[in-house]
């Protein structure tokens, strides 16, 4: 099979990882990741991934206590999903590094970009986990900078829907799916895909998004053979 897209970052909501539970960490579904990881992987595509952590922790819930202290709690979350992605790639025989950006030695190597390459060119996983390791930076920013410094091809945006709408389907029958957008589309329409730090991050380094339904296996290698299986962002 001929791959469009050779290097990529898979980035995962914290909520995916918590299936149907909601909270904390279903083991049935970090497997079934671990699997759509592996047949990457095995088809010679080289992949970090980046996990969120709202399965943890959704932010500052209250105004006593500070942004700052709130996101570096998240950061500790995406550690957790991270250590336990890697140990289901390590189930399944997939070599894997975690580097985390807070340095916490010995759960994670300290985050290093000439390392990571090393590590992806090898055809191992990264997980990228601790966010940037500063506050007021998402994940969603995190998976937009690692694929910059990695020279990442595509972000895989993996979700829970089948790709972008003008609205919340869930909410509203009518809302229309989009099957491409351009980076000032997203922006200009403020639809909620990755914030306006990580779109323009892309923008900027000219990385497209493929935006796709997680549940439905065969879509992790559809698109990267590039087809659009959900939403395709690109383009200014």
């Amino acid at each position: 099979m001929d791959y469009k897209y050779k290097r990529v970052i898979l980035k995962l909501s914290g909520e995916v990882l918590a299936g149907k539970k909601g909270f904390g960490v279903d083991d049935d579904v970090v497997a079934d990741v671990a699997g759509y990881v592996k047949k990457l992987t095995d088809a010679g595509i080289q992949v970090g991934v980046v996990i969120g952590a709202g399965n943890f922790w959704r932010g500052r819930s209250n105004k006593r206590m500070e942004r700052t202290t709130a996101d570096y709690m998240g950061m500790m979350g995406t550690v957790m999903n991270s250590l336990a992605m890697a140990d289901a790639l390590k189930f399944l025989g997939v070599k894997n590094h975690m580097l985390s950006a807070i340095p916490m030695t010995p759960l994670a190597e300290s985050y290093n970009r000439e390392k990571a390459v090393q590590y992806i060119e090898a055809g191992d996983v990264v997980i990228f986990s601790a966010g940037t390791g500063s506050p007021f930076f998402s994940t969603d920013t995190t998976a937009a900078l690692r694929a910059a410094e990695m020279d990442a091809e595509l972000i895989l945006l993996a979700k829970r829907i089948d790709g972008v709408y003008d609205s919340d389907p869930m909410l509203n029958p009518d809302a229309k799916k989009y099957d491409t957008l351009s980076y000032s589309e997203i922006l200009n329409k403020k639809l909620g895909v990755m914030d306006f730090t990580a779109i323009t991050l892309c923008m900027d380094n000219h990385i497209p998004i493929a935006v796709f339904d997680l549940n439905i296996p065969e879509n992790i290698m559809k698109a990267c053979e590039g087809q659009n299986v959900g939403t395709i962002v690109s383009g200014e």
